[in-house]
This record gives C-alpha cells, structure tokens and sequence, in this order.
C-alpha cells in the first residue's frame, strides 16, 4: 500500500494524535492506567523470580509454633528479655523489634536493663497522621531524628510525609534503646504495598524508617552520618539509596514469603539455634503468625508479614540493591520511538502484516522492560507505550476498514450501472485494476444508434416511444452485460460501450465484436415482436474501434463525475458508427480491432464469426485512411473465422458524431 495521499495523512495523523494523548497519559495517568502499570510492576517481580538473599538478616519468628510453646501473644516482657539476652549473647550486629511496647507493663524494668546490656536494640515507633497537630518533645525522639540534610530548600516544593502524632515505646524502654525508627506502611491504592517511606516528618525533624536506621547501624554509619538529599537520595556510609520527591524508595522484595532465614523464638530461648547462625546478623524480631494479623499485600503474595518487608528494604540497603524509576524522559522516549515507528509501519501495511507489527513492538518493549527490571532494577512504564501500541493499532485499522468500505461503496455505486456484479465484486476484492484518477489504456470501444429514431419519435406518442426505447435499451444492456462490457452511457438512442476498463481484458477486440453480433440476434428477435404487435421495426447500426485511449474519472469533482473514455480512437468509434447507414452494414469494425483479432484469427482459434473488407475511408479528423469491416456470425460456429479483404478505393467521408 502506497504511502502518500489522504488516507496516508490521516492515519499519519491518528497515530499522531494517539500518541500525543499517550505522552500526556504518561505524566498524569487516570486512575485505571495507574493500576493496570502498578500489577505490570507486579508481574516483572514474578518473572524475574526468587533472588538470592544476604546472609546478613535473620529473622526472628514470633510464629505458630512458639505461640504454642510460649502462650498466647503478647508475650510479657521478660520473655522478650530473655530473647535480647540471647541474641546479644549470639553477638547479634542490630538486634531490631517490629513490636510496639507502647504501654508499660511490670516487666519493664527486665526488658529495659535487657536492651541496655545489649546497646545495639533498635525499637520501633509509630505515627499518626490524623487529627490536628498534637506534636510532643521528647529527648530520646528527637535523638534519633536525621540531622544531616542538605537541598532543605527543595521541600518548599515537595514536602516530606507529614504526621500529626506519634505513638512511642515506653519512657523506660525507648530511654535504652540505641536508636527508634518508624514502622509505619502505606500501600497503593490497590492495597499493594510497593514503596517504603524512609523518611517522615515530624515537628520539623525528619525520622528514618525501621529498616534504615538498623541497616545503617549494620553498616556502622551513625545516625548524624546519615545524609538527606532532600527529594532525591539518602546516603548511608557508602550506600546511596534513591528516592523520590517524597523520601520514598521502591521496595526490593526478594521473594515471597520465607526468603529470608526464619528462626522461631522459641527455638532462641531454648538454644536450638546455633550462635554462629546469628552472630553478625540483623536480627528482626516481628510476627509471622496469621493471628497476629501483621500481614501484607506484596507483588509475591497477598499475606506476607510485615517483618519481611523490613528485611527486604535492610538487604536491598546493605547489598545496594535497589528498584530505580526510569526518568520521565526516559520513559517519554520509549512511547514516542514505538509509537511513531509503528505509525508509520502501519500507514503502509496490511492487516496481517500490521497484527504482526504491533504484536511485535509490544513485546519487543514488554520484554526490554522484564530483561531492565531483572537485571539493572530499571522500572520503565509498560502500561502507556503498550497501550498506545494496542491504541495506533486498533484505530489505524478500524480506519482502514472504514475508508475500505467506503471506498467500496464508491467503486459499487460507481461501477453498479456499468458493469455485472461480478466485475463491481472483483474490483472491490483488486481495487488496484480501476484506477480511478485516470490512465492510458488500449481497449474497444462500440457506439450503437437507432436508424430513424427521430422520424419514429416525430409520429408516435411520447409513451409510446418511451416504451419501445426502454425496451430496446434494457434488451441491449443485457447482451452488453454477458459479454463484460462496460456501459459507459445512453444519449436518447445511442448507447456507448467500452471493453479492458476497469478490469484490464485481453480479449477485449473479441468481446465487443460477440456483443455486437449477440446485440443484432437480439435486436432481429424484438423487431418480430414488435411486428406481431403491430409497431414498425426499429433498426441500429454498430460501430467498433480499437486503441489507446484515456480512462478515467471525469467531470466536476464533489458534483459530477463519470467513469469514460475519451480520445481520439473513441470519436473514431463514433464515426464509424455513423458509416453505417451509408455501407448499409449492421455491423461496422476498424483495421485497428481486426488487428487486435488477427492473431486468434490466423491461428485458427477465433470462431463463429467472419470479416469482409469494404475498403478505406478518410474520415474528418484523420489524415491517414483507416480500412474498414463488416463482421457477421457464421452458420457454423465451430468453423474458423475468416477475413475477406476487398480493394477498393480510398473514399472520404465526413460523417460526425
């Protein structure tokens, strides 16, 4: 299919468009393409499959099997006494809580000599975003705040999360501890937790997460050596983590639930954990029993605790690993180069060809995306690029069906009157046989006129001559029909037929000389009907020339157009016709035909029919003499056909059409 005119423009333009909408779409996503996006990151996690993890998180299983050894949860607090003694005793690196010991109990003096002895428990709090403002000083949680921030300037434009409130351990507990971070999660709007925010705000300080502060005290980094990129990374010792305008960071996860070692407390307590399978470890002591109801909706698993979320954040800072989103303009590139490649793939191709396309483009980028994620931890958008791929794709072609339907329609309304059903069916199946904006073309032309119709109109009624004319004609188009002729038109009595248009035909000399021979039979058969019924019998003559000739659309554009014939070889026709009348021959064909039929003739397959020459005209127009035939059908159809030439002189005549 070629690429140029209007329908090339206009799927230019819809792929365009379509596209422009996209990139639009990308920077502010509707809700519905934010979440079908939000399960593609979801899926790269489970094509990418289970990655191997640190051997540096352990975790502590506050599970089924010590609920039942231990009692019923929650524990008091000697118990988890005991279990800081005997992790500090495994020499544990960072020994962290994911479980907030907000109200006092009477073991809290246990716990809290506990936690001391160790000097590297890590206790969680957190806060609370609803309500007005009730922010309270605290020593030890303003001690365990980030003091190191540079670009604070940027928060003007993307501030922070915010709380309102914060739910602390005990004075008595968080007084020992050797640094708080927070536990709070906020998961999307499909209820899956993606991002972890490593940072809240909070009375003008800023708080690190639970994960962070126990990975940075893994790695040695100080809480004051923490430094805040405000709005774009988080620096820690020698890990960068990036994050976005928020202090939010992507989360890791390694795997479902269980990719990280799991000990149950009560196999700590009762030693049948070995020292060294601790020693030098962050120990994250948090529930995994489905009781507890600490469970997550991660893109593995839609119940995984939530201790296993602060291992994966831990690991993914101690190993830095992390999951990067690609730059917008990153992004922006990928949608433009697929979608305009596939435009202008499509402008020119087929329906297979161009199923094939998009299908292939869309994998060719949702592949990429997989193989980015998997290996480089490179989150490109997939929903938007595809989605105008499937969006270029369906519009270009429900385009292309319409346009081809009513550029069939145009070619049946156009060719309905001309030709059989079967020539308009052909050419709505091969548009390319009727070129409609015009061509040179060798075909043959055949001009018919009633003798006398303008003394028969001058003594019968107008019904009267209406009647036989419709009658006449309608006998005509009929044979013209069998034979594969194209009416081009009727003026009054005349009818003009042309052969080889639309539909290139290479036996087109042959077709028009059978028409006309079939049109004469037709025409012997209505004149003795129209004897037995008492009106006089109207007779025509048949004039047919052969050779190149302009076909086309012609007329006025947008008001009248018809699809005909013209030049000089058609007025040639024409004139012949008028012949007619003064060789008394029905039937009347130029050397130009006979020398289309000549080769057929002269090999013998030509039959039914024989020629006779009657000599050489000069017709006004032409300064060569232009020979002239009679055709007529032979008794024996089987029997070869013939052609007679007589000499003769060379006669001029001025007859006109």
């Amino acid at each position: 299919m070629p690429r140029h005119g209007s329908r090339f423009k206009a799927r230019l333009l819809i792929g365009l468009l379509l596209t422009a909408i996209s990139a639009l779409l990308l920077y502010h996503p509707p809700a519905p393409l934010e979440l079908i996006e939000s399960r593609l990151y979801d899926l790269r996690f489970k094509l990418r499959g289970i990655q191997k993890t640190t051997d540096q998180i352990v975790i502590a299983a506050i599970d089924e099997k010590s609920i039942e050894r231990l009692g019923r949860w929650p524990w008091n607090r000697s118990t988890m006494a005991r279990l800081v003694d005997r992790l500090a005793a495994a020499d544990a690196s960072v020994i962290v809580f994911d479980v907030i010991f907000s109200e006092a109990e009477r073991n809290d003096p246990t716990l809290a000599r506990a936690i001391e002895a160790a000097g590297n428990v890590v206790l969680p709090l957190v806060f609370d975003f609803q309500g007005a403002d009730k922010s309270m000083s605290d020593r030890f949680l303003e001690e365990s705040a980030i003091i190191s921030v540079t670009g604070a300037e940027r928060f003007s434009e993307s501030q922070p999360i915010t709380a309102n409130r914060v739910l602390l351990p005990v004075p008595q507990l968080r007084s020992q501890a050797a640094a708080m971070g927070h536990i709070n999660m906020f998961p999307d709007h499909d209820g899956t937790l993606r991002w972890e925010s490593l940072l809240i705000a909070y009375a003008d300080r800023l708080y690190p997460s639970l994960a962070l502060i126990s990975a940075a005290r893994h790695l040695g980094t100080p809480l004051e050596n923490i430094r805040v990129d405000a709005t774009r990374s988080i620096a820690t010792g020698k890990s960068l983590i990036p994050t976005d305008q928020w202090g939010r960071t992507l989360i890791n996860y390694y795997g479902p639930s269980g990719s990280f070692p799991h000990y149950p407390v009560c196999d700590i307590l009762d030693g049948k954990v070995r020292p060294e399978q601790l020693a030098n470890r962050i120990i994250l002591i948090g529930a995994t029993a489905v009781g507890i109801y600490d469970l997550r909706v991660t893109p593995y698993s839609a119940a995984m605790p939530g201790i296993e979320k602060h291992a994966a954040v831990a690991a993914s800072i101690l190993e830095g690993r992390y999951i990067r989103q690609a730059p917008p303009g990153q992004n922006l590139a990928v949608l433009l180069i697929s979608g305009l490649l596939l435009t202008w793939y499509l402008t020119g191709a087929r329906v297979l060809s161009a199923s094939l396309a998009a299908a292939a483009g869309a994998a060719a980028i949702s592949v990429t995306a997989v193989l980015l994620f998997s290996h480089k931890g490179l989150w490109i958008n997939l929903a938007c690029p595809v989605f105008n791929l499937a969006g270029i794709y369906i519009c270009i072609t429900a385009y292309n069906y319409w346009s081809e339907e009513r550029f069939s329609r145009n070619i049946r309304r156009m060719f309905s009157s001309y030709v059989t059903e079967r020539v308009v069916s052909e050419l709505i199946k091969n548009p390319q046989m009727a070129k409609l904006g015009g061509e040179r073309r060798v075909i043959t032309v055949l001009f018919s006129d009633i003798r006398g119709f303008t003394t028969f109109s001058e003594k019968h009624s107008p019904t009267e001559v209406v009647s036989v004319l419709n009658e006449y004609l309608g006998a005509m188009t009929e044979v013209i029909f069998k034979w594969e002729g194209t009416l081009d038109k009727f003026v009054g009595d005349e009818i003009m037929v042309f052969w080889s248009a639309p539909m290139p035909q290479e036996d087109h000399a042959e077709l028009a000389v059978r028409c006309a021979l079939d049109m004469r039979r037709q025409l012997s058969e209505l004149q003795q009907k129209w004897i037995s019924e008492g009106k006089p019998p109207l007779d025509a003559g048949i004039g047919i020339n052969s050779g190149e000739v302009l076909v086309g659309n012609i007329g006025a554009e947008g008001k009248k157009m018809d699809y005909t014939v013209i030049g000089d070889h058609v007025n040639l026709g024409a004139r012949v016709e008028a012949l007619t009348r003064r060789f008394e021959q029905p039937i009347l064909l130029t050397e130009y035909t006979l020398e289309q039929l000549r080769p057929r003739i002269e090999s013998g397959a030509l039959t039914g029919m024989a020629f006779d020459g009657l000599g050489k005209v000069i017709v006004k127009g032409k300064q060569q003499p232009v020979g002239l035939y009679t055709a007529r059908a032979q008794d024996n159809n089987s029997a070869p056909s013939s052609i007679c030439i007589c000499s003769g002189e060379t006669i001029t005549v001025m007859a006109e059409k």
